[in-house]
């Protein structure tokens, strides 16, 4: 099968120019530093954080998953997970680019698995709203939290425990699937108490790294996706993102364009999907590339303040809202773009001679030609205006072509994170809002911290009109 492609031609010299565009000189200057950093980041792949790089080889918990996927394949009309951050965006990104573009809408018969639905919100609405379009009972849950504490998903749990124990009574838990740690958080515990079935969520894989374990494996494979062929994708990019030579990994020449980039002031990173299918992997990458660069402080402690900024675009849709300030805008963004080189379908434009010529050139060209134009004529513009793009291509859209990409741009995130120097496995900005929330809603031993907000409340001076 065919590998993916990466393609950075408009964010060299030779095509932007001196001014903005990045010399070979620079990218051969970097050739020592880029085969220490494969060296060292290989070198601790079983360390704390690094633990990912091995899910592509996980045969027995896969083993396990499929086994449990095929039963409540058999038995549900819906598969429904209960998760936030990591926990969701990896099934969402999957969901999207595997399956039928309307799968829950499609009738049963045609489609491959359960329907399978992502809540990954709290807003009270939108959650009353689900149970006038989904019955519980007719559903399986997968619950997935790591440290078992987090506030959105312990909330939902609750929520869905208590629908289905009305209907069902304790014959609910069968249709309770719970996702965490092997041994830790507030999780683990119940699902010996109340004999929960059960994934582990590795020891060492955060949650922006977990999509392909239980996290992203098990909600996909109920819904029909091939997570064989997804793992198999991601076990060939690991092998081809070893390599130490800078310009033979993929993976280190995405990280060192983007930190030289990053260096010549361009703060902002959009990925923009030439893909319907591929629209969730752009929200994905930009939680990836969020919690895990964006970090006050380096190795040594030091305030460095570092960190794009992901902006997550979708073609030809943001042609027409965002592409303006793409173009004519600042010197201060990245584009790269997913492109899929064939489609599963051709859909032709019917031909119409109206007399008019916006109207009669369309007809006999198909859809996909369209697309591609588009696609085509959007970086020629960017390039044209001295603006740096790259490509991701996908030969076709498949399983294995999305292991790949997914895999590919976390090795790459790794390897940025060497290039700044930071962790890029914690998210220390983040668990401060999990505190102050966990504090505001009065959990036990964060008494103090709800002291601190509200004496900050009293002194503060409101502004509202």
């Amino acid at each position: 099968m065919e590998s993916i492609a990466f393609d950075f031609s408009n964010m060299m010299v030779e095509q932007l120019g001196e001014e903005q565009g990045i010399r070979r000189e620079e990218i051969n200057a970097m050739a020592a530093r880029g085969r220490a950093i494969v060296q060292s980041v290989q070198n601790h792949r079983h360390g704390d954080g690094l633990r990912w790089f091995d899910l592509p080889y996980q045969k027995e918990t896969l083993a396990e998953v499929k086994a449990l996927a095929r039963q409540m394949a058999g038995r549900y009309h819906n598969c429904v997970v209960i998760g936030i951050g990591g926990s969701a965006l990896g099934a969402i990104a999957l969901r999207s680019a595997l399956l039928h573009p309307w799968h829950n809408q499609l009738p049963d018969e045609k489609r491959p698995g359960p329907r399978l639905f992502v809540l990954d919100n709290v807003d009270p609405d939108w959650l009353s709203g689900f149970f006038d379009v989904v019955a519980p009972e007719e559903s399986c849950f997968n619950v997935i939290s790591k440290s078992g504490s987090t506030a959105e998903t312990i909330s939902q749990f609750l929520l869905f425990r208590q629908a289905l124990r009305e209907r069902l009574g304790d014959h609910y838990i069968k249709q309770m699937i719970v996702t965490t740690d092997a041994k830790g958080g507030s999780l683990r515990p119940l699902v010996r108490r109340e004999t929960f079935r059960s994934f582990v969520v590795p020891e060492g894989v955060g949650g922006r790294f977990s999509v392909l374990s239980p996290v992203g494996l098990f909600p996909t494979a109920v819904a029909g996706i091939d997570v064989d062929a997804l793992l198999a994708g991601a076990a060939r990019a690991d092998q081809e993102t070893r390599h130490e030579e800078i310009w033979q990994n993929r993976a280190l020449l995405y990280a060192v364009l983007q930190w030289l980039s990053y260096r010549r002031g361009k703060r902002i990173s959009v990925m923009m999907p030439y893909s319907q299918a591929l629209r969730d992997v752009a929200a994905w990458y930009r939680q990836l590339l969020a919690e895990s660069l964006a970090k006050r402080k380096n190795r040594a402690g030091e305030d460095v303040f570092v960190g794009q900024t992901p902006v997550k675009a979708l073609g030809v849709t943001d042609q027409h809202s965002q592409m303006q300030l793409y173009i004519d805008g600042p010197f201060d963004k990245v584009v790269t773009f997913l492109r899929v080189g064939s489609f599963h379908k051709e859909l032709t434009i019917p031909p119409w001679q109206t007399g008019q010529s916006a109207v009669d050139y369309l007809g006999g060209h198909s859809f996909n030609e369209l697309l591609q134009a588009e696609g085509d004529a959007t970086t020629i513009a960017l390039t044209e205006a001295g603006r740096a793009n790259a490509s991701f291509i996908l030969p076709e859209l498949n399983a294995y072509t999305v292991g790949q990409l997914l895999y590919t741009l976390e090795v790459a995130t790794a390897y940025s994170g060497e290039l700044y120097d930071i962790n890029a496995f914690d998210q220390p900005g983040v668990e401060a809002g999990k505190v102050a929330t966990y504090a505001l809603l009065g959990r036990a031993g964060y008494e103090n911290r709800r002291q601190e907000i509200e004496t900050a409340r009293r002194r503060a001076t409101r502004f509202a009109v």
